[in-house]
Formats: structure tokens, C-alpha cells, sequence
């Protein structure tokens, strides 16, 4: 944070982890700039305008699709895509938060979860460790678990996929 500017990741950070925390009221004071958090924002109180930040959400496009190659002597436009079984509906856990994924709760201990798993909602899937906190991730449906999209240890965006599950 220099020139009294706030980092927009920081900040972003530290919102999903206030917004998922049970803690009321936030105060942090850094080179200059103060940051209020509350929760429960009382009448009484005047509100202070802060300086806002805009920016743009960032936009994740699909990757270019290779097409596949006409067969030999066939015309192009007889080419297309042969499917070879009907695709099947996932249910997506997507990470709440920016942070380290984690697929146990230490290093020698099991995985939570593993591709093959029967979960029920409430079963812990995962860690992200955010900010020197642990947060466990838990299943919100009931299946087996398809695949895991992230390998341990591995830094993970807000918003990104995590597991692919198939309901029961």
C-alpha cells in the first residue's frame, strides 16, 4: 500500500474473508489508510465516504476449439465432430475465496476427498488457507466426486473450479 492507495486483491481478500468470518467489526490501520469493516452498521453512527476504486471484472474467455481434420478425400463440409458419448451435467465447487487449496488437513494426514468419493452436503472437500486461515470447503449436494480440477499445494483464484461432482 504506498501513496495512501489500496490494493485491490488485498482488499479483495480481506472482504471474502470478513464476509465468511463470524467477526462483526473490522478495523486495520496500514501506512495511512484506514480500513472499517462492519457488519452491523449502526443508525447513530455517520457513515464516512471513502474513496472508491473502480475496476473492470476480469472476462475468462473458452479456449479456441481445434477443429478436427476433414477426412481424406471427403469433402470439409462433411467433417464433424463425432460424439462418442452424451455429455454429462456436473454439479461445479467453485473456491469462495483467493488462497492455497489444500487437499488434507496437514501434510501426513489422508486427502478429505478423493475422484471416485461418495459426499454428502456438509463433507469437507478441501481446504484454502487465506490470509494464515485455514477455511474448510465443504460439499453443498449428494454424489461421487468426478474429478478434482486442482493439484495440492496449488494457489487458486476466487470463483475457480475445484471439484466436479456427479449427483446422485
Amino acid at each position: 500500500m504506498a501513496d495512501s492507495m489500496i490494493d485491490i486483491k488485498y482488499l479483495q481478500q480481506l472482504l471474502e474473508i470478513f464476509d465468511a468470518s463470524s467477526v462483526q467489526d473490522l478495523r486495520i490501520e496500514q501506512e495511512g489508510v484506514e480500513i472499517r469493516l462492519s457488519k452491523n452498521h449502526r443508525r447513530d453512527e455517520p457513515v464516512q465516504a471513502m474513496q472508491t476504486m473502480a475496476y473492470a471484472p476480469i472476462q475468462m474467455a473458452a479456449p479456441p476449439v481445434a477443429e478436427l481434420p476433414a477426412a481424406q478425400g471427403a469433402p470439409a463440409a462433411a467433417a464433424a465432430p463425432v460424439a462418442t458419448e452424451p455429455e454429462k451435467k456436473y454439479h461445479e465447487i467453485r473456491s469462495p475465496i483467493v488462497g492455497t487449496f489444500y487437499r488434507s488437513p496437514s501434510p501426513d494426514s489422508p486427502a478429505y476427498a478423493e475422484a471416485g468419493s461418495k459426499v454428502d452436503p456438509g463433507s469437507v472437500l478441501c481446504i484454502i488457507e487465506a490470509m494464515k486461515l485455514m477455511n474448510e470447503i465443504e460439499c453443498d449436494c449428494y454424489g461421487t466426486i468426478a474429478k478434482i480440477l486442482v493439484e495440492n499445494a496449488q494457489p487458486v483464484e476466487y470463483n475457480q473450479l475445484l471439484f466436479l461432482i456427479e449427483q446422485n
